[in-house]
């Protein structure tokens, strides 16, 4: 029935909207990053900045824990689509929306115990070094 209404509308001319974040109608707020956010660490449970594991990485990155923001997939879809921050996937295999380096690794459990994906994320990290080493405001 839709399909025919949907033939109809357009027949008239009429412009149909298609919501891009229908969840936010359903109670869900958007989230907003901080000004001062230079990375994004999504997992499906975002690990806390201050495990040491997390703290080495963005040591390495030159990034302090002030300046990353963690969340989940489903929050990262509540983003408004024109942010650009670096970003690391942990254990989230699909790209994100989000413009910017993208860092890929196992979710942080398994990256503990694997030394190889600790090397393929250290390479990540070199091949990217200058859009990290780069920010503007780091001195």
């Amino acid at each position: 029935m839709s399909s025919r209404r949907d033939w109809l509308l357009q027949q008239m001319g009429i412009t149909q909207y298609v919501l891009r974040r229908p969840r936010a109608l359903q109670g869900e707020i958007a989230v907003s990053l901080p000004t001062h956010t230079r990375l994004l660490i999504i997992a499906d449970v975002p690990p806390s900045t201050e495990d040491p594991l997390v703290s080495d990485v963005l040591r390495a990155l030159a990034i302090n824990p002030h300046d990353v923001f963690a969340l989940t997939p489903d929050q990262l879809a509540m983003l408004p689509d024109d942010n650009h921050c670096a970003s690391w996937r942990l254990g989230i295999d699909a790209p994100l929306a989000v413009q910017g380096t993208q860092l890929a690794s196992p979710a942080l459990d398994e990256l503990y115990h694997n030394a190889s994906a600790k090397r393929a994320l250290w390479q990540q990290i070199c091949e990217h070094e200058s859009d990290f080493f780069t920010h503007p405001e780091r001195p």
